[in-house]
């Protein structure tokens, strides 16, 4: 059986500070956004912002769903054209304000660019 996927929803304790930094870092478009829920314009898979604290109540309250993440939870992939758009790209996400995790390198895999864009 293929799954094939229509959305990501990605779980925050403060759903417009992620916002923010979807929006004006990467430059995704808001189309939906309330208190704790925010929704982007995407051509792919519908992506998603929504508090944790929000998706407890909708939970039975699952006490997992309050608790403060820390480090990478997840990661989100762009393809680029080029290696070399990909040092451009990097650059560019860390003058909008994103925090850098590691340089670009060359993987095995193909990928190992990491920026994290929780300002």
């Amino acid at each position: 059986m293929r799954v094939k996927l229509e959305g990501i929803t990605i779980l925050a304790l403060d759903v417009p500070k992620l916002t923010s930094s979807y929006h004006d870092v990467l430059g995704f478009k808001v189309i939906v956004t309330e208190e704790n829920y925010t929704e982007f314009e995407n051509d792919g898979v519908r992506l998603a912002i929504f508090s944790g604290l929000l998706m407890a109540a909708n939970t039975n309250d699952h006490p997992s769903y309050a608790e403060e993440r820390k480090g990478q939870s997840f990661e989100i992939n762009f393809e680029c054209d080029t290696p070399e758009e990909v040092y451009v790209r990097y650059e560019a996400l860390i003058a909008k304000g994103a925090t850098e995790i590691t340089a670009p390198k060359v993987m095995p895999w193909g990928q190992g660019r990491k920026v994290n864009v929780n300002r």
